[in-house]
């Protein structure tokens, strides 16, 4: 008892229970997500690995689009995390539902724009402003227009993808995550029939490589939207008529999610422009960088647990009107992050080997790179890599539970903008150092990020009083 009364007030073992609680459901939730991601990589790795950057790239307008979507809804979550704080979840169906109705009109109308603006954009991007290169595999114009294909089609999952989510926060912060665990885990193994279809050619359809991929993601999608609306309607009081909402309560779901779109816009913006930048130096260069991301967005669904976790647990004690519960949630959050960061690094450096030749068959060689033996030299500093965009992700994610919106994304567009794009293109490119630059480059992007939040996030804890998400 007495090394007991020792610990943090962070580290009390209830708290940390209550964390892993909440927090593991939640990972291995959103662990689906890029699972689905991951099947992707590997089977096209497989049977068409020089066609990964049509994938990656595509993600950029389709990535920044999903960033702004999913970053809107995150109201969903906050609002009916204060409501179950302080016993009114009963009535958060008018939450759940606004969230549903923007995700329906943001999705329709991204979707719309994205249609005729991948043909002129990617042309733009890998024709007119690429830099010279001398390890080309495939012309520039191929690489354009087949990009522009892959865009067109995941453009047409956008909606789904936003409903999804909306209905993902709302059963998160009713504490009812392994329903979303259950639905999206279906969704891992129809992704996985998809991608042996239409990218291995099973069963007799026709190999169509990067293509198969985006089709497969846009159906699996829709798929779980059906199913993810069935458990809220009748699991849950989403569509159950609520009381009236508090004056401006519309206006502070909008807010808290407005700044974590312009984060998430910043974030994954910036990183799916290290995949163009990785292009314009080879598709080889390419390869090797995008299968590294995808060993960092595995490990990222740890760290989005743990901040999806912080988040909810901060805003259920500003429900209850606890300031000292709220600055340990948060602390608990980012120790909890640093933990996870260690273990998930030694896994990664000690299968290094392995886990390269699981992403891309053993014998791959684009432009003359064997990609496999690349991707596991480069394992380690995904490893850094993952360990601050975890804290920069727990710590933005408390913070805009307590109110504080603009600063969290004023670092985020600064350490993604300026800092890790511009050291990317330099360190691949001017200075010659290939995929292994544009990984430095990211990881110096979060390295300044995590930093950043995380010490802001205690200057916020030093604040007397309690604020709610406004």
């Amino acid at each position: 008892m007495a090394a007991t009364s020792r610990l943090p007030a962070w580290a009390r073992p209830k708290d940390i229970a209550d964390l892993i609680r909440l927090s593991v459901p939640i990972a291995v939730s959103r662990m689906a997500m890029m699972l689905m991601g991951l099947t992707d990589a590997i089977v096209l790795g497989q049977y068409a690995p020089e066609e990964l950057a049509f994938v990656l790239s595509a993600w950029l307008p389709i990535g920044v689009s999903l960033g702004f979507g999913i970053g809107i809804l995150l109201g969903v979550q906050v609002l009916t995390s204060e409501l179950l704080g302080t016993g009114q979840a009963a009535g958060s169906g008018r939450v759940f539902r606004r969230g549903l109705w923007w995700a329906i009109l943001m999705g329709a109308a991204l979707t719309l724009a994205l249609l005729p603006f991948a043909e002129p954009f990617f042309h733009f991007v890998f024709v007119t402003i690429a830099p010279p290169s001398e390890m080309a595999v495939l012309a520039p114009e191929v690489v354009a227009s087949s990009t522009a294909s892959v865009t067109r089609i995941l453009a047409l999952g956008l909606g789904g993808h936003m409903i999804s989510q909306a209905c993902s926060y709302y059963l998160e912060a009713l504490r009812r995550p392994l329903l979303v665990t259950v639905v999206m885990y279906v969704g891992v193994a129809v992704n996985l029939v998809l991608n042996l279809a239409l990218v291995a050619g099973w069963w007799g359809f026709p190999q169509m490589g990067a293509e198969g991929v985006a089709w497969a993601t846009t159906g699996t999608r829709w798929l779980i939207v059906v199913i993810m609306l069935g458990f809220c309607f009748f699991l849950t009081p989403a569509f159950v008529r609520s009381p009236p909402s508090m004056p401006g309560e519309a206006f502070r779901q909008l807010k808290v999610g407005t700044g974590t779109a312009i984060s998430n816009v910043a974030e994954w913006g910036g990183f799916n422009v290290t995949f163009i930048i990785a292009t314009w130096v080879s598709i080889a260069a390419n390869a090797v960088y995008g299968y590294s991301v995808q060993v960092i967005g595995v490990c990222f669904m740890f760290y989005l647990g743990i901040a999806t976790a912080t988040s909810v647990r901060v805003a259920e004690a500003i429900g209850r009107g606890n300031p000292d519960e709220v600055r340990n949630a948060g602390r608990l959050g980012v120790v909890a992050t640093i933990v996870m960061g260690v273990v998930l690094g030694a896994a990664l450096v000690v299968l290094g080997g392995p886990i390269s030749r699981l992403l891309v068959r053993e014998d791959a060689i684009i432009g003359g790179v064997a990609i496999a033996p690349a991707i596991a030299a480069l394992i380690w500093l995904a490893a850094l890599v993952t360990v601050f965009d975890g804290l920069q992700a727990t710590a933005s994610f408390a913070l805009r539970a307590q109110g504080m919106i603009w600063l969290p994304s004023a670092i985020h567009i600064g350490s993604f903008f300026l800092v890790m794009i511009p050291a990317c293109y330099w360190l691949a490119i001017i200075q010659g150092r290939g995929a292994q630059g544009v990984l430095e480059g990211a990881f110096l992007g979060v390295l300044v990020a995590g930093f950043l939040q995380v010490i802001l996030l205690e200057w916020k804890a030093a604040r007397p009083g309690v604020e709610r998400a406004a």
